[in-house]
């Protein structure tokens, strides 16, 4: 079986399988908190969606959107270990994803490209007036700002990016203002992981067409 044979079998039942180890680890995540099985379900859903991209990837540039979700991939199994080193593994994704979107960015929207750049990081701060997490948080708007003003489908890598933002926020918020809620709990992870997906969707897809 030839390589793009083996790909469009192999894809579409990838993709379908990530989308259900993430949404099913949502309900299970308040279940099961800890363990080798919690962390191996959180970190299957993008990890999927890595392999899914790798396998549609046609270039170097489709290549680096799986590597970008690998990283966060990574970070989500890491995190489990060290806040420090997880977040490390998703601001190299971050990093890698900003290269991968600069390479594609668009002639307008780059004005609402750096307000995104400076607005999470300064949003960040006023939540947890740390310094890490700020440092984290340039590299989360970096990555969500150029997201905006690149030529791939806004409606699904620019929006998935600010989900994907506005999950790490509500982590950042329970630093103090939602200590107590459980609004954080109830919406990071779906945010989160419907974010990553579109961005591997919208991105893979369009790479794809493009090579």
């Amino acid at each position: 079986m030839d390589r793009n044979l083996y790909a469009r079998t192999l894809a579409p039942l990838l993709f379908v399988s990530a989308l259900l180890a993430g949404v099913s680890f949502w309900p299970m995540s308040h279940v099961i908190t800890h363990g080798s099985g919690f962390v191996i379900w959180k970190t299957a859903g993008v990890a999927m969606l890595a392999l899914w991209a790798l396998l549609v990837a046609r270039n170097g540039d489709g290549r680096l959107l799986a590597l970008a979700l690998a990283f966060s991939a990574l970070g989500d199994a890491v995190l489990e270990m060290s806040q420090t080193w997880g977040g490390a593994a998703f601001l190299v994704g971050h990093m890698l994803a900003f290269t991968l979107y600069r390479r594609h960015r668009r002639d307008s929207g780059q004005w609402v490209a750096l307000v995104i750049g400076l607005v999470i990081p300064l949003i960040a701060w006023l939540l947890t007036h740390d310094v890490g997490v700020l440092v984290y948080a340039c590299g989360l708007g970096a990555m969500t700002g150029s997201a905006w003003a690149s030529r791939l489908p806004r409606n699904q890598v620019a929006l998935g990016a600010l989900m994907f933002a506005v999950s790490d926020l509500m982590i950042f918020s329970r630093f103090y203002v939602l200590h107590d809620s459980m609004i954080p709990s109830l919406l990071i992870w779906p945010l989160y992981f419907a974010g990553q997906a579109l961005i591997a969707w919208g991105a893979g897809r369009a790479l794809a067409k493009e090579a």
